[in-house]
């Protein structure tokens, strides 16, 4: 890969216009000291993308573990634009449509592909709904899973939609089968420049991509592997990634395709066997409406059981009655203890916080 920071593709516009790498710093001084909140962060991003410096700051969202400051090499953040304008078949002078907040990766990536592919990016403010007022098609955007339930009614003015920040639920995945969209869910973090992986989400009208699919597939120059405990493993040496470990239980299908299970972080051991929330709540999704989660609490007998999180009130009778019917539940599987949460703690992408949400558990009776 011979493009390197240090340029600016003579294709890339902003807000519709063409930028010298002097004239975007002035913009981005301009944003600074101009511009509304999100307008500085985006500002901030590109003063420092354009500074001598080899390597960005960056913070992670915390979803998983305390938020942090990581380093990011600039050149690694162009290499990834590069493997994902490769594998999906993005062309300079595509149109790009920026609605996430600057602060976090996924628009940072953004910036960094239209300025590496020579991309034509607008951006709006970020919002839950945010094609509600977009009159124009871009062949390119991101969005988080709520942004994309949201624009369901408007999705067809975007050609190829990345959804990323939160696991996609098997109800938003049903609504997305059958549209011309070309919809993937990205598996990656802070620390890996964005998404190393991604996986068809829907079954394209008059399309030849691959359909919707349980496995996720690497970009390219990226390779997997797993630990002893069944935890993916990154091989990136492009995004300077010797072998990085994750915390994300998966069932390695080849050292480019993999599926996700869980987090390690959540296993319930009950009885001594490893329960995976994530994957008993697809089982209990058909029974559930609205949003749950499952988590473990110490047991005397079975040093940990399961117990099941309800946001809102709900008939507990007639719930137990429906998990007992489930022929697909095994009997651990089953949880013990049912409790009712006003309402759920998430991060901005709408991701459950698990953890946080777990120690509220003493405020609440069965």
């Amino acid at each position: 890969m011979d493009k390197t920071y240090k340029t600016i593709h003579k294709n890339f516009k902003f807000q519709g216009s063409h930028f010298s790498p002097s004239e975007l710093n002035d913009v981005a001084y301009s944003l600074i000291k101009e511009g509304d909140e999100e307008e500085r962060k985006i500002g901030d991003f590109l003063m420092e993308w354009l500074s001598p410096h080899d390597s960005v700051s960056v913070k992670t969202s915390g979803s998983t573990g305390t938020p942090k400051i990581v380093k990011l090499s600039k050149q690694a953040m162009v290499n990834s634009a590069l493997a994902t304008g490769s594998y999906f078949g993005i062309k300079e002078n595509d149109t790009a449509l920026l609605c996430l907040s600057a602060s976090h990766i996924a628009a940072k990536m953004m910036l960094v592909r239209a300025i590496v592919l020579g991309l034509s990016l607008d951006r709006i403010d970020p919002s839950t709904s945010p094609l509600s007022g977009v009159l124009k098609s871009y062949d390119l955007c991101s969005m988080v899973p709520l942004q994309l339930e949201k624009s369901l009614n408007n999705i067809s003015k975007i050609k190829l939609l990345l959804v990323g920040g939160a696991p996609v639920s098997a109800e938003l995945r049903a609504k997305v089968q059958k549209i011309s969209t070309r919809i993937y869910e990205t598996y990656g973090m802070t620390e890996t420049c964005s998404h190393i992986a991604v996986r068809p989400l829907n079954v394209p009208i008059s399309k030849d991509d691959k359909g919707a699919a349980d496995s996720f597939h690497t970009l390219p120059g990226i390779t997997v592997s797993e630990d002893d405990r069944n935890c993916l493993q990154i091989h990136a040496p492009d995004l300077e990634i010797d072998s990085l470990s994750t915390n994300d239980v998966v069932i390695l299908v080849s050292e480019t395709e993999f599926e996700w299970v869980g987090r390690w972080d959540n296993v319930v051991n009950s009885g001594g066997v490893k329960l995976f929330p994530e994957q008993i709540e697809k089982k209990l999704r058909p029974i559930i409406q609205g949003r749950f989660m499952l988590t473990g609490i110490p047991d005397k007998e079975l040093g940990e059981k399961l117990v099941l999180l309800l946001e809102g009130k709900v008939d507990k009778s007639s719930l137990r009655s429906k998990i007992e019917g489930l022929t697909t539940l095994e009997k651990l599987e089953k949880p013990k203890v049912i409790y009712e949460v006003e309402n759920f703690l998430c991060s901005e992408s709408g991701k459950l916080l698990r953890k946080e949400i777990k120690k509220t558990l003493s405020n609440h009776s069965e």
